[in-house]
């Protein structure tokens, strides 16, 4: 994993603003990495940080754009499961609502399966995504365990 990341940042409606209010108390970390969301999360994110960057642009604020899914329950999830399998995903940022059913469980659910199966670092919740970005593995270049699926990629059937 590169000392730049590409950091998934997802959140389900009712979480939407802890998601934004995370972003901004972290956007000198977040800035010098590259972010990817799901549609929604990704236009109220991108939203942000120019208002960000255009209020404190003498302090060296940086605007890079957000990399944009579909939403979440048009296919957005499945775009973001699909970039971890290929690689493309160093980190995820998921903050999901645990009392409201969602009608893409079953994509969330994928989602998180896959962040598991290829170890990728997960936040589920703001006090998990604060412990992650201040890790020192954060900034720095990072060699992740990767599971070896030969075993189940090469068996008899």
């Amino acid at each position: 994993m590169s000392k730049v990341k590409n950091i998934a940042v997802v959140a389900h409606d009712n979480c939407k603003k802890e998601l934004l209010d995370f972003v901004d108390c972290n956007h000198n970390i977040l800035s010098r990495h590259n972010l990817v969301a799901t549609g929604t999360t990704g236009g109220l994110v991108e939203k942000m940080i120019m208002e960000r960057v255009e209020q404190k642009a003498d302090e060296g604020y940086e605007f890079k754009p957000v990399n944009r899914m579909k939403s979440g329950p048009l296919g957005g999830d499945q775009q973001l499961g699909a970039m971890i399998s290929e690689g493309k995903i160093d980190v995820l940022i998921f903050f999901w609502d645990p009392m409201q059913p969602q009608p893409h469980d079953v994509d969330v659910k994928a989602l998180l399966r896959l962040a598991v199966l290829y170890n990728i670092p997960t936040a589920s919740n703001r006090s998990t995504a604060e412990f992650l970005i201040s890790s020192p593995f954060f900034e720095g270049e990072f060699q992740r365990k990767e599971t070896d699926f030969s075993s189940y990629t090469q068996r008899k059937l």
